[in-house]
């Protein structure tokens, strides 16, 4: 009896971490669509976001994303009985890499193209600063990032909830419950959160390049970011080991740059298991952190820098 109570607690403890995690996420777009609109940056957001969903990159990353989401549905894979495993690692990696496309993409697009061809300098000119310069366009590209990412995440949550059903009708197994099928839904959403977040760090960062280098410089940039990012924890660990310089160099890259390996879901793809939701709240902290420390340096490159 004693143990029914304790798992009946900690069941009742992990929902109300569920449902605050839910309402974190539903405030943050309340005041990414609604709030911020009614600021100076908003305008700047608005005009940001109607500029790179016009952009032809916006539709065809979307529709890059989506074939590849149903060619990863339907192609076997080969993977002895883990296809839908198999279909959320691709699927997520996906999405992730189109949003970081649209992300950088648009960075440059907005703010380094419009230094370079003086449009910035005329916006400025109106009774808009630098820094609401800055923010405007960042917040304007995360909402460009949310349009995208919508329509993929629906259409890949919808494929994965039949993937589960026709791989067991392929394999002559019982075909599983709705239940069942909505277990496999809910593992991947977490994993969503995530994906946003890592592309706010990265959106943020290049949103500080954008600043001071042009399109291509800022790609290669973020690309290296990106993979030194996800090597993080081999640097923490190769700095333990071998000669001083590697050390030194192993932990000032895992000090400097953020962790995000952090916000990869593929280990708990593999194991089938739920991401917690203290997890997402202390990957978002870390989000907050990083994206904040890299517009801040944005301020810091832009304040200065020559528009004329």
């Amino acid at each position: 009896m004693e143990s029914l109570l304790v798992f009946s607690a900690e069941n009742t403890d992990l929902t109300v971490q569920w449902w605050i995690t839910g309402i974190g996420v539903l405030i943050y777009f309340v005041i990414l669509f609604g709030v911020v609109s009614y600021s100076q940056a908003g305008v700047i957001a608005k005009a940001t976001t109607k500029e790179a969903i016009r952009q032809p990159v916006f539709m065809l990353l979307m529709a890059l994303g989506l074939v590849l989401l149903l060619l990863n549905t339907f192609l076997p894979f080969f993977s002895m009985g883990d296809d839908v495993k198999m279909l959320m690692d691709c699927g997520l990696a996906t999405i992730l890499i189109c949003s970081l496309l649209l992300a950088v993409w648009s960075a440059s697009t907005s703010i380094a193209d419009e230094i370079e061809g003086k449009t910035a300098m005329t916006l400025l000119s109106k009774p808009i600063n630098r820094r609401q310069f800055i923010v405007g366009k960042y917040l304007g590209i995360l909402k460009a990032v949310v349009w995208l990412m919508l329509p993929m995440v629906i259409t890949f949550l919808l494929l994965v909830y039949f993937k589960v059903g026709y791989d067991a009708r392929e394999a002559s197994k019982d075909v599983p419950s709705h239940a069942e099928k909505m277990a496999a839904v809910w593992l991947i959403l977490p994993g969503i959160l995530l994906i946003y977040m890592e592309v706010a760090i990265l959106t943020a960062i290049s949103v500080a390049i954008s600043t001071r280098l042009p399109m291509m410089v800022n790609m290669i940039i973020c690309f290296g970011v990106y993979i030194i990012g996800h090597l993080t924890p081999n640097l923490v660990q190769a700095k333990t080991e071998g000669l001083e310089f590697v050390k030194f160099t192993g932990q000032l890259i895992a000090t400097v740059l953020p962790n995000l390996d952090n916000f990869n879901m593929s280990p708990a793809v593999a194991t089938g298991t739920v991401v917690p939701p203290i997890y997402i709240g202390y990957s978002a902290l870390s989000c907050l952190l990083y994206s904040g420390i890299a517009i801040l340096v944005a301020f810091i490159l832009f304040e200065d820098r020559d528009l004329a």
